[in-house]
């Protein structure tokens, strides 16, 4: 099993360049990182995540599985909308339970990009689905939630990391 990379660790800062090569490879390493998001209880993860540097993610919530490689995200009602966030990548030192804070995002997007057979995917989406969808693309980009908290607020949670 893939083991989740927490902050501090460089690959989470590090933009995360396309995929290129559609393999075996490749399709094993979607399966291996539902597996690893399952373990922990997550409902979305980035390559970056487990230590691959590649721009894909998969996720399952609110009703909705799947994963997304070479993802661009575009907003469609920059509307911002607080909600509690939180990653498999800035845990709780002590719990090893993700840290929460309520984070603001835009409230609809469109996600566009490929699957593992370099099918088209494109999804609209609201709510829990376009929260994720902005939090994994920000993952390949390098950058993690607490970028958008106040700087207070994102210190006090690494503290806790």
């Amino acid at each position: 099993m893939r083991e989740i990379r927490v902050l501090g660790d460089p690959v989470l800062r590090t933009p995360a360049p396309p995929v290129t090569d559609f393999d075996r490879e490749l399709r094993r390493l979607i399966d291996e990182m539902f597996e690893a998001m399952y373990a922990v209880n997550g409902v979305g993860l980035a390559g970056p995540q487990i230590g691959v540097s590649r721009r894909l993610f998969v996720y399952d919530i609110s009703g909705r599985k799947g994963h997304v490689i070479n993802p661009v995200l575009t907003v469609d009602d920059p509307e911002e909308v607080l909600d509690e966030e939180g990653c498999l990548s800035v845990p709780d030192r002590s719990t090893r339970l993700p840290i929460y804070a309520t984070v603001g995002r835009a409230a609809g997007v469109t996600v566009e990009g490929v699957d593992r057979l370099r099918r088209p995917v494109r999804i609209k989406a609201r709510g829990s689905l376009a929260r994720c969808f902005q939090h994994e693309t920000e993952h390949l980009d390098g950058k993690l939630y607490v970028d958008r908290l106040p700087k207070d607020t994102a210190r006090s949670i690494m503290l806790r990391a």
